[in-house]
């Protein structure tokens, strides 16, 4: 029987997306939000949560090999941590329509290039790729609140 080699490194960079000229965590962002409808949106909230979970997991030791691999911490390429905090931000709204994706989007990106309390200190939470994961969720977290905020006041 042929043994499956997985290559973390491609994992942790989406293939090529976290390989594409300027702002590969736009790009990372952008291609989680393109992806969602069809991936992760349709699904019930016990199956988004189990898939997250798989994100945040499979996405640390990705990121952990390809910080090993490419020789820096957190290297910019790596941007399955963009997936996980951009789906994280849709987790619990049961419909959501394109306002609502593009500001969840913005809202992401803001989040995670500002990095307010606590995101930049969770960096330092947990080790390795966990590190990476993590503080791309607590900006997903912030995302997520302030859509929920904007959606039941309109």
């Amino acid at each position: 029987m042929k043994k499956f080699n997985i290559n973390y490194t491609h994992v942790a960079t989406l293939g090529p997306v976290g390989h594409l000229p300027k702002a590969p965590g736009t790009w990372g962002s952008a291609a989680a939000l393109i992806t969602a409808p069809f991936l992760f949106l349709p699904f019930h909230l016990p199956v988004r949560i189990l898939i997250l979970g798989l994100i945040f997991y499979f996405g640390a030791k990705a990121s952990t090999a390809a910080e090993k691999q490419l020789g820096k911490k957190d290297p910019g390429c790596v941007v399955i941590d963009e997936l996980l905090g951009q789906w994280l931000v849709f987790l619990p709204f049961p419909a959501v329509v394109t306002w609502h994706l593009l500001l969840g989007f913005v809202l992401f990106r803001i989040f995670d290039i500002t990095k307010p309390f606590p995101i930049k200190q969770s960096e330092k939470w947990l080790k390795d790729g966990g590190g990476v994961m993590i503080d791309d969720a607590f900006a997903g977290l912030y995302a997520m609140f302030f859509l929920w905020l904007i959606r039941y006041l309109t």
